[in-house]
């Protein structure tokens, strides 16, 4: 047996999952001075931490018992972790790790059921794993009792620390027994987590175990560099050039990764996305699909970065750079797991290298430069695979030889391996065109910006020796402002400007195609912001050419043309003309090569550049002043009738010698007393007011209201609403 210090049942269970040794870090938990005692251990991502605490806390778990466990009740072992992706991984490396010894383990994470966590923690459990906000939520309400606990382990306790679990963990260390082992597992130690075991651990054993190099040893690390706002292509074309079994990419938010994800499905990759919003059944189902093999790529945020374990991921791709280097780490240490081989990409940009290069100082890690992989190479990469693929070395079955047979007959055999070549060419991913990285001297590191100063430098010098070998600077005169006398040098004829033709011409002589061209036109110009930054792609993408096969470019208002390799153009014209809709619209150019030839230098001497205008008045000119011409007669004007007369005017009529409007004399006042009024003497009772309050005492009877007079009021109501409708409407007609 392999594994003699192991007890029967592990030995087992590592032989069967292909384990030859235990890892430095396992090795190390196992040690005679470790037995009964706390462990805080220091180990990096990907070294087999899972098995070792697993394989640390069995002698305390089966007590006098070797291949059982007892019961299942309270459970015996508390394991917490900072994630449920990392948790969920616990759950499932324990359980084949536990597999002969009948144990029973569950699993107490966020998103999932809590009831259904409820019941299965009534009906016992061994072993209890767990994130920190979940374990708590069980214990306030009583449904985990941890009375019976020998041992609790953090795994990861940095994490939890840096993501505000401290108080959910002291909420439920306090709650454990004070006679129980503890197992605190970290990549890191800072203070906090130091503190923390000094709390809650009694004489803990410190354990570090390092690699003999720094970093991760199995992991090779490439920097890789991009042109800007090129993250997907670039993506793209690596996963195409490196072709891995399982990749991951990691971008910095949920919206990243959703456009990632998506843009992936859509070049035909099987890709699946994972992200904190995502509920735990839709993470478990991206996860499996990943294990089973029905998708290759995994897009993701930080949340996958602690604890995913897949197995055959070969490749990390960092399509954005993470805030510092333990992030890069943990997210590069998915893969190069349990002694295997694997990449890790860090995709840059002008302005991000130095940043990208401090993380890779701070981490410690070999690394390299390298570019995007173009689509040449892939295509290259692509038949050298097509000739050493397993298919054409494998002998075939009797049905394979048959079909062989009927295909020869009837075809001939480069028709054949063209066929082959089309198949495995109609599975893959097309690769895209990248652009060509260059370097901007403000990103620079310090040493390339040293050597381009220095550059610069001599370059100065060797300009002002050039100008002192010209001679010396003229002199002032004796008296201050006064001047010495310049010699007059005779003035050298003006050298003429280039015309828009000429230029033009040249272009075509540097760039034109060496076989003759075809010159094409698309649909959109100048006034619908044609550029050839979105134009080059697009007129490829249709074409299925190459920016290589396309010479010049030229913008009009409303159209573009552009000259396009004479020995594609055939097959150019046929897919642009079976195009469907979606995209500019390309089609051959009627008129050929746009018309830029400049005119001679005898017609540009006849042409005046400026005519002698004429002054206003004298000779044919548009604007000379015309005469106006006769009058046209209307004949004689009529003359006025005369006045009608309507008869003499009668005098006014006056009323004796009053005037109108003369004030009349005010009369006299009377002496008579006002008994003598016409209305003087009346009894009280004949009297108005008195009438009035006779009338309240006794009310005449109300007249019956007929229905015929509501009907009435109804109806000469609507007749004045219509009627103020009507008026409405015509002062609105008059306003308008």
């Amino acid at each position: 047996m392999s594994f003699p210090l192991l007890a029967a049942p592990f030995a087992r269970a590592l032989e069967a999952r292909g384990y030859v040794s235990l890892t430095p870090v396992q090795e190390a938990v196992l040690a005679p001075e470790t037995e009964g005692r706390d462990l805080l251990v220091s180990a990096q991502t990907g070294s087999g931490k899972t098995v070792a605490y697993g394989l640390a806390m069995a002698p305390t778990l089966l007590g006098e018992e070797e291949d059982r466990l007892p019961r299942a009740d309270a459970p015996l072992a508390l394991i917490i972790a900072p994630t449920r992706e990392l948790a969920l991984q616990v759950e499932t490396e324990l359980t084949w790790l536990y597999a002969g010894l009948g144990a029973r383990i569950v699993s107490c994470v966020g998103g999932m059921d809590p009831v259904k966590e409820r019941r299965q923690l009534e009906r016992g459990a061994h072993i209890v794993v767990g994130t920190p906000g979940r374990l708590r939520d069980h214990l306030e309400r009583g449904a985990l009792d941890l009375e019976s606990l020998a041992a609790v382990v953090l795994d990861e306790a940095d994490e939890m620390l840096d993501l505000g679990f401290q108080e959910d963990l002291q909420f439920i260390l306090d709650a454990t027994p004070g006679e129980r082992r503890s197992f605190l597992f970290s990549a890191t130690l800072p203070g906090p987590i130091v503190r923390l075991a000094r709390t809650y651990q009694n004489d803990a054993l410190r354990i570090e175990v390092t690699s003999d190099t720094s970093g991760h040893a199995d992991i090779e690390y490439r920097a890789i560099r991009i042109a800007h706002a090129k993250i997907d292509r670039a993506v793209v074309n690596i996963l195409r050039a490196i072709d891995p079994q399982c990749a991951l990419v990691f971008c910095a938010t949920r919206l990243a990764v959703q456009k990632m994800g998506e843009m992936l499905g859509a070049r035909g990759f099987h890709a699946v996305v994972l992200s904190g919003e995502m509920g735990q059944n839709e993470r478990n189902r991206a996860l499996q699909a990943l294990k089973d093999g029905r998708a290759r790529v995994c897009v993701a945020t930080d949340v996958a970065a602690r604890g995913l374990d897949v197995p055959g991921l070969s490749l990390v791709i960092h399509a954005e750079l993470p805030k510092d280097a333990e992030i890069m780490q943990h997210r590069s240490g998915r893969t190069g797991r349990a002694g295997n081989k694997g990449v890790s990409i860090l995709l840059v940009p002008p302005s991000r290298r130095r940043f990208a290069e401090g993380l890779l100082q701070r981490a410690d890690v070999p690394y390299s430069w390298a570019d995007v992989p173009s689509a040449e190479e892939i295509a290259a990469t692509d038949r050298e695979r097509l000739l050493n693929a397993p298919v054409l070395t494998e002998a075939g079955d009797t049905e394979d030889a048959v079909i062989a047979a009927a295909l020869m007959e009837r075809y001939e055999p480069h028709q054949i391996a063209a066929a082959l070549s089309k198949l495995y060419r109609a599975g893959l991913p097309k690769p895209e065109d990248v652009e060509e990285y260059v370097d901007n001297p403000k990103f620079l590191s310090r040493d390339e910006r040293k050597d381009d100063r220095n550059t610069r430098f001599r370059e100065g010098k060797r300009e002002r020796r050039e100008r002192d070998e010209r001679g010396p600077r003229r002199e002032r005169g004796e008296s201050r402002g006064e001047w010495s006398p310049r010699e007059q040098a005779p003035r050298m004829p003006r050298e003429r400007r280039e015309s828009t033709g000429e230029v033009h011409a040249k272009l075509a002589e540097r760039h034109g195609l060496p076989e003759g061209s075809v010159w094409f036109r698309v649909s959109v110009g100048r006034e619908r912001n044609a550029d050839p930054k979105w134009l080059l792609p697009e007129i490829c993408r249709q074409g299925e050419v190459t920016k290589k096969d396309i010479g010049q470019i030229r913008i009009f208002d409303r159209e573009t043309r552009f000259e396009l390799d004479s020995r594609i153009a055939a097959e150019f014209t046929a897919k642009i003309a079976g195009r469907e809709k979606g995209g500019v619209v390309i089609m051959p150019a009627s008129g050929g090569e746009p018309d830029f030839t400049p005119p001679s230098e005898s017609e540009q001497a006849e042409r005046p550049r400026f005519e002698k205008r004429k002054p206003r008045g004298e000779g044919d000119a548009p604007y000379a002043k015309k005469p106006y011409g006769e009058k046209k007669s209307y004949g004689e004007k009529k003359s006025y009738s005369e006045k009608k007369s309507y008869g003499e005017k009668k005098p006014y009529d006056k009323k004796g010698d009053k005037k109108p409007w003369e004030k009349k004399p005010r009369a006299e006042k009377s002496d008579k007393p006002y008994g003598d009024k016409p209305f003087a003497g009346k009894p009280a009772s004949e009297k108005s007011w008195a009438k009035k309050a006779e009338a309240a005492k006794h009310p005449k009877p109300e007249k019956a209201v007929r229905f015929s007079d509501h009907v009435a009021d109804e109806e000469r109501r609507a007749q004045r609403k219509e009627r103020k409708k009507e008026k409405r409407k015509l002062k609105a007609l008059a306003k308008g």
